[in-house]
């Protein structure tokens, strides 16, 4: 640590902090345009100039000097740093006046005014006039993709945009052209951006020249109310702010979470608001004579009371569901005397009797950045999770780990060494060059995908990875999921009992009755009468013989536990359309009505029953970690022959919200369209 003083306060500090991290240590407020925690520091804005002392007589940029470049007085004076000097003053307001030299100052129809950095900024540290007369700069605006919208009269070239496709999206999409007052940010031909994360430039520009596109002048930023939430677009648990205007979400934004997506969303998480309220079903729903036609609440009851009784019944949990309503439908299923329930329906290989261990991301999300070797098997993080891939990026720029893919060969945006397609490679790995660097590092990964768990082999390719991560007292076996309802399922044992058929029995006319919540990813049999509760009219209410409509995920307060283990709780942001009610309300009046009344009448209820019999659910932000030494009792068997697939082909239409999504759409048809090969 080293002394310092601040503004005549004595701090200690550790040396290789900026001054700008050390003045606000301090309490200093230090205002800056390019500097960014999470980016390399540029130097570019001078915005955060400070008084240094012992020093040359001119300010010093605090985002560019780190405390261990301080000196010294001649008698050994403590280095002393001054924020609010006139020496500072002078120098800031100076700075100011050159960045709105040739600033449009178009605030009144700026989507940034109210939540602007430089128009913050430029009334605490700027000045009253300009002495600007001249002509402005004019600047032709960019196509970059359909996510975001340039207004590059506006840039003030802080370069974090480009800092932020370089380093942590891992793409390099952005850069600068021209020199002097022709400088342009811009992407390569002003082609459109591929990156799956690159929505949140929009996040970190200061000014209005980047926004998000779909949301283009819908919203003044006063006009919403803020709720917490957590992402079920992916299996990493997300936290996001959800912003509404009434009934409507007008928009989603990520909240700063160190320990899971730090500061980023992926693009499907940000941009799928207008698939919220597509495609949406707001009543209930009879099939009559092989349509569909609108009932009432009562008549959906009856029409299943009616098919209940004296027959086989199932139940499938689809992959945005909540652990509430998963628990509510396996409490029925068990008073119906079903042990048909199952949360898997994609057919992966995993079971809570291997323990906790065999089904969880068991490093940590952030115990990535501690790995010194990773092994992916079976999955393409980039595609599955790019928030989690953008961890594994960071965490090799730091260390320069060594990355193994056995599957798909494809660009995660990291150097990686291609191993093989297949189980063949992994059942050799241990005699290959790549297996003496697993076996040499002290903190190994293996990072296992469900295209490679969804197979017929799926337990014996879990034995194998399971036999490499395990080193010591370090578990290095991470599943990672794609299914934000998955872990929290497991968790619950929503999976066959002792004689119970899986989702794929079920699914091919197992069943008489199956209820399916949500679960738009299997496809059903002619034969078996289908219950469906759930927000959209996707695959699975096509296949229905009643509708009991469901609530999103943002119209409900629900917990969800991530790939890592995490339990976490999303809050109720806006209202269900219609007649459409909460999942785990539906259940609720159900069971009534089939004779099987569940045992709560309210959420609060309802959970204090679920943490009843599941005490780690109810310890939010917490982990309950697997036992390593279980994972010994899964069975090793013969591996197959084909090649791994990665479980996600399509990034922006893996489920029913982001496939009611335009902007989704027109996603898609932008990564098929550079990727010819894949349309053949």
């Amino acid at each position: 640590m080293t002394k310092i003083l601040v503004d005549g306060k004595e701090l200690d500090v550790p040396p290789e902090f900026t001054l700008l991290q050390a003045c606000e240590e301090a309490g200093a407020e230090i205002p800056r345009f390019c500097f960014h925690e999470r980016l390399s520091v540029a130097g570019n804005c001078r915005m955060c100039l400070v008084e240094v002392k012992p020093g040359p007589p001119k300010p010093a940029a605090s985002c560019a000097m780190a405390v261990r470049d301080l000196r010294p007085g001649p008698n050994g004076e403590l280095p002393e740093i001054f924020t609010s000097s006139p020496m500072v003053k002078k120098a800031r307001e100076g700075v100011m006046e050159f960045l709105l030299i040739n600033h449009p100052l178009d605030c009144p129809i700026c989507d940034q005014g109210g939540e602007c950095d430089l128009q913050d900024q430029a009334m605490a540290f700027g000045v009253d006039s300009s002495r600007y007369g001249e002509n402005k700069r004019a600047v032709e605006d960019k196509y970059i993709g359909p996510l975001v919208k340039t207004s590059m009269n506006r840039c003030i070239h802080c370069t974090r945009c480009v800092r932020f496709t370089a380093e942590v999206a891992g793409t390099g999409e952005m850069g600068a052209i021209g020199r002097g007052e022709d400088m342009e940010i811009t992407t390569y031909l002003e082609s459109a951006m591929t990156s799956e994360m690159q929505g949140n430039v929009t996040d970190l520009c200061p000014v209005g020249a980047l926004l998000p596109k779909p949301q283009n002048f819908r919203q003044r930023p006063w006009e919403l109310q803020k709720t917490q939430g957590i992402d079920v677009m992916d299996a990493l648990g997300s936290n996001i702010r959800i912003d509404t205007r009434g009934r409507e979400v007008m928009r989603i934004l990520p909240r700063n979470n160190d320990l899971v997506n730090e500061e980023w969303i992926s693009d499907k998480t940000r941009q799928v608001v207008d698939g919220l309220k597509a495609q949406r079903l707001d009543r209930p729903y009879v099939r009559e004579n092989g349509r569909l036609r609108p009932a009432s609440w009562q008549e959906a009851f009856n029409a299943v009371a009616a098919r209940v009784n004296g027959v086989k019944v199932g139940a499938i949990a689809g992959d945005l569901a909540s652990v509430e309503e998963i628990f509510a439908l396996k409490l029925l299923m068990e008073k119906l005397g079903s042990k048909n329930v199952d949360c898997r329906q994609d057919g992966v290989k995993l079971d809570p009797k291997f323990g906790r261990a065999s089904y969880l991301f068991n490093s940590t999300v952030a115990g990535i950045e501690d790995a010194d070797a990773v092994l992916i098997i079976g999955s393409n993080p980039r595609r599955e999770s790019p928030v989690l891939n953008a961890r594994i990026r960071k965490a090799w720029m730091r260390n320069g780990m060594r990355v193994g893919v056995i599957g798909e060969n494809v660009d995660l945006t990291y150097p990686t060494e291609y191993l093989g397609a297949g189980p063949e490679t992994l059942g050799s790995i241990a005699s290959s060059a790549f297996g003496e660097v697993l076996a040499k590092a002290e903190r190994p990964l293996v990072i296992v995908g469900q295209g490679a768990l969804s197979r017929e082999d799926g337990v014996a390719v879990l034995a194998a990875a399971a036999k490499l991560a395990v080193k010591g007292e370090w578990n290095g076996l991470n599943i990672l999921h794609t299914a934000a309802s998955r872990v929290g399922a497991l968790d619950l044992g929503f999976v066959p009992g002792e004689g119970g058929l899986d989702a794929q029995a079920m699914a091919a006319g197992g069943v008489d009755v199956l209820f399916n919540l949500g679960a738009d990813e299997i496809e059903i049999s002619g034969g078996t009468f289908v219950v469906y509760i759930g927000s959209h009219g996707d695959r699975g209410a096509q296949r229905a013989n009643v509708i009991l409509p469901g609530a999103a995920y943002t119209e409900k307060s629900g917990t969800y536990v991530n790939t890592e283990g995490r339990v976490q709780r999303s809050d109720r942001a806006n209202f269900p359309p219609g007649e459409a009610r909460e999942d785990w309300a539906v259940l609720r009046a159900l069971s009534d009505v089939v004779g099987q009344r569940l045992p709560f009448d309210s959420l609060a209820a309802l959970r204090a029953a679920l943490v009843a019999a599941h005490p780690h659910l109810g310890q939010l932000d917490q982990i309950a970690a697997g036992d390593a030494a279980r994972l010994s009792s899964i069975p090793a068997g013969p591996l197959g022959k084909a090649a791994f697939v990665g479980a996600v082909q399509d990034f922006y239409l893996t489920n029913p919200i982001a496939r009611a999504s335009a902007v989704m759409a027109e996603c898609s048809a932008l990564a098929k369209g550079r990727m010819p090969q894949a349309a053949e």
